[in-house]
Parts: structure tokens; C-alpha cells; sequence
């Protein structure tokens, strides 16, 4: 008898029901949280979110230290050697002279930079030296070439240079630089280009925040015997008497190819060293900005916090005063 009663209300509060519309719950995103939403939908920034920043700041600002230090630490080790090696190349100058203004037909530019980055401007700073060099030495009857040594050199060149590499070397500082592995390199340079001038363009090292693009030049034995014969300035070679079995054209291959290599050899250690100095400025910067970035979270944390609390004793004192108002 009940059951029969309660089918027939069923039966008859259902078209009620079912006219019904039944509003859609709002639909939220996983990304959001209760903290998050502020009065009339304006967002404000969750003390997790800024938490989670602070946390990555701190360990970016580790890293940065640790680099810096590293970077000090390579760079001590090389300073020494790169101003030993400035005494090699010397005498070839007083020997051979410098002329690098000389006007030849076949000029080549080699671009020594770094494998790594994170070091400030020096090595888009020598690719700049070595297009403007291109740009002066190319001409309708001249041939220039390039020779890149180091991964970011080689990167940026490819792009509008390729054609006009004949090689590129890399990985050149994996091992502790010496004269020995230099003197390699040279050799290969020699034995794959033809030239009548080796324009070397590198970063001399001054200080750990002062580095300056310098190009040396090296010119090949024909060059330095034609200049010697129409009167060139051709250092104090010809002040020397030649002894021996041995030519002046033999002494000047022997001499050009050592002065070559010689010259190398203290571009690659002054470059390394202003490598390591930009890096290490650069990490200091680096450092400086995450303390900065680490202070204004740090602040926006606090006063976000504070904001947080001062709104739960809010409700909590007008809780208590409706109580007491409604007793």
C-alpha cells in the first residue's frame, strides 16, 4: 500500500523535476588552486609558485659561482704560460719585419675562438675583425680564404661563409694546450692552404675584464724574398750572414713555418685566457642578477604571506563578532 502511494507521488513529481534545468558546474583547471583566485577574479601569486621560483633562482645562482670559480681556476694555470709565449714571436718581428697592410692575391684568415660559450663577446667580436678583413683583402684578381678553429666560430661562419672555409678544427683545448699539439695544427694549416699572407685574428689578453681583437700576420717565404728585392722593410734579416749549405729561400720556408707556428701557439694561450677571464666576468654578472632576482622573490614572498594572514584574521575576528552579535 505504501509502496503503491510512493510510485504515484513519483509519478507525478517527475515532469516537475525534469523540467528542471540543472545549471552546469564551472569548470576549473587543473593548473589552478584556491589560492590563486582572488575577489572578482582577479589572480594573485601563490606562495608555492614563488617558492618554486626562489628554489630554481638559488641553484641557477650555485651554478654561476661554481663556473666563476672554475673559470679562475683554468685561468691562473694559463696566464703564465700565455705571457711566457709572447717571447717567441718577438724575434721573428725584428727578424722579418711586420708589414700587415700588404697587398697579396691570396690572403688567409684564421679565426681562433672557443668551443664553449657563456663567455661574453669575444667570439662574435673576432668574427667581426675576420669578415671586415675578407671584406678588405677580397677584389676581383684576390682569393681569401678561411681557416676556423673552435666550435662557435665555425657556427656563426657557416651561415653566409661557407663557401669560403677551407677548415675548420675543434675541440683544440680538450687537452692542455702545448706547443707540441699547436705545432700540429699549424703543420695541417700549412699543408692545406695556399697563401701569400696567414692573417691570425685572436683576443690578447689584457685583464679579466679587457680583451683586444688583434690580427698577427705571417707571410709565406716568396712574398718576404719579393719584398726583400724591390726594397721592402724586411726587419734584420739581411744584416745576417748565411752560413752553411742552406739558401736564403730555405731560410726563409724553415723561418716562415716556425714564426708561424710560434705565432700560433701564443694566440691560442692569449685567447684562452681572455676566454676564461670573460667567463669569469660573466658568471659574476650572472651571479649578481640572481641575488638581485632572488631579493625582489624573496620580498614579493613575504608581503604575499603577510597578505594571506592578515585575511584569515580578518574572517576569524568577524567570525568571533557574528557570534557575539547574534547572542
Amino acid at each position: 500500500m505504501a509502496m503503491a502511494v510512493f510510485r504515484r507521488e513519483g509519478r507525478r513529481l517527475l515532469p516537475s523535476i525534469a523540467a528542471r534545468p540543472i545549471a552546469p558546474a564551472p569548470i576549473r583547471s587543473p593548473l589552478s588552486s584556491d589560492q590563486e583566485e582572488g575577489p572578482l577574479g582577479v589572480r594573485s601569486i601563490s606562495t608555492q609558485v614563488v617558492r618554486n621560483r626562489m628554489k630554481s633562482v638559488k641553484n641557477i645562482q650555485k651554478i654561476t659561482k661554481a663556473m666563476k670559480m672554475v673559470a679562475a681556476s683554468k685561468l691562473r694555470a694559463v696566464q703564465g704560460r700565455a705571457e711566457n709565449s709572447r717571447g717567441l714571436w718577438q724575434p721573428f718581428t725584428a727578424l722579418l719585419g711586420d708589414n700587415p697592410s700588404i697587398d697579396v692575391k691570396k690572403s688567409v684568415v684564421v679565426t681562433l675562438s672557443s668551443d664553449k660559450g657563456l663567455c661574453g663577446g669575444i667570439n662574435s667580436t673576432v668574427v667581426k675583425v675576420s669578415r671586415a678583413l675578407y671584406k678588405l683583402n677580397a677584389g676581383p684578381e684576390k682569393d681569401v680564404k678561411f681557416v676556423i678553429v673552435g666550435e662557435k666560430a665555425k657556427a656563426i661562419m657557416f651561415r653566409d661563409s661557407k663557401n669560403d672555409i677551407s677548415l675548420t678544427v675543434t675541440e683544440l683545448n680538450k687537452n692542455p694546450l702545448n706547443y707540441a699539439q699547436v705545432s700540429v695544427l699549424a703543420d695541417d694549416i700549412l699543408k692545406n692552404v695556399e697563401f701569400d699572407a696567414l692573417r691570425i685574428v685572436y683576443n690578447k689578453f689584457h685583464s679579466v675584464v679587457a680583451f683586444l681583437p688583434t690580427v698577427a700576420t705571417v707571410l709565406s717565404p716568396e712574398i718576404i724574398e719579393k719584398e726583400s728585392e724591390v726594397g721592402g722593410k724586411l726587419g734584420e734579416l739581411d744584416s745576417y750572414e748565411i752560413e752553411g749549405g742552406e739558401t736564403k729561400g730555405e731560410i726563409l720556408q724553415n723561418l716562415a713555418e716556425f714564426q708561424f707556428s710560434c705565432v700560433m701557439f701564443n694566440a691560442v694561450l692569449e685567447n684562452a685566457c681572455s676566454e676564461m677571464g670573460a667567463r669569469m666576468s660573466a658568471m659574476d654578472s650572472s651571479s649578481r642578477n640572481a641575488g638581485e632576482m632572488l631579493d625582489r622573490l624573496t620580498l614579493t614572498y613575504n608581503r604575499t604571506r603577510q597578505a594571506s594572514i592578515t585575511t584569515e584574521l580578518i574572517e576569524i575576528i568577524s567570525g568571533a563578532s557574528a557570534l557575539e552579535a547574534a547572542k
